[in-house]
C-alpha cells in the first residue's frame, strides 16, 4: 500500500475515532483504469452501494468480503477516493441476482437488462483470462456497502 493510502486510513480513523490497526483493504473496481474511475466515482456519490464478484475467481487464499469490513476504494490511479464498511454479504449463483441488487450495483441505467449485458462480458472476460468459462450458475459474491467516509 502506498503512502497515500495509509494516509487517508489515518485521517479515517482519527476523524471517526476508530483504531488505527482495525483491518480494512484497499481496492479498485473492474479490470481497466476507466471502469476503477467510474466506479469510484459512483461509490463516492452513494450512487454504487453493491457489487458483485465471482466466487471462482477468489484466489486460494483471498477471503470473500464480511459484514463489518472497511474497504477503501480506489480510482485508477490506485488514489483513495472514499471508504465502505459491508453491510451484507450473500452468495448466489449468477442466473438468479435479482434486480435490486443490479440497481443498487448503481451503473448504467440502473436496469437489469444493463447489468446483466455488462456483467455477462465482464465475467466472461475474467473467466477467459484465467483459462476458465463462464457459465450462468457460476456462485458470486454479492456485497453491499455504506460509504462512511
Amino acid at each position: 500500500m502506498n503512502d497515500k493510502i495509509k494516509e487517508y486510513w489515518k485521517s479515517f480513523c482519527k476523524e471517526k475515532n476508530i483504531p488505527l490497526d482495525t483491518k480494512y483493504e484497499a481496492w479498485s473496481f473492474g479490470n481497466t483504469k476507466e471502469m476503477a474511475d467510474e466506479l469510484a466515482d459512483l461509490v463516492n456519490k452513494g450512487i454504487k452501494t453493491a457489487t458483485t464478484g465471482a466466487y471462482d475467481l477468489y484466489e486460494e487464499d483471498e477471503e470473500i468480503p464480511k459484514v463489518g469490513e472497511y474497504n477503501i476504494i480506489l480510482n485508477g490511479s490506485d488514489e483513495p477516493i472514499c471508504i465502505t464498511v459491508t453491510r451484507e454479504v450473500y452468495i448466489l449463483e449468477y442466473n438468479v441476482i435479482s434486480s435490486n441488487h443490479a440497481f443498487l450495483e448503481g451503473e448504467g441505467d440502473r436496469s437489469y437488462e444493463y447489468w446483466k449485458r455488462v456483467h455477462d462480458e465482464f465475467f466472461k472476460e475474467e473467466f477467459k483470462n484465467v483459462g476458465k468459462e463462464f457459465y450462468e450458475q457460476a456462485p458470486m459474491v454479492c456485497e453491499v456497502f455504506e460509504k462512511v467516509y
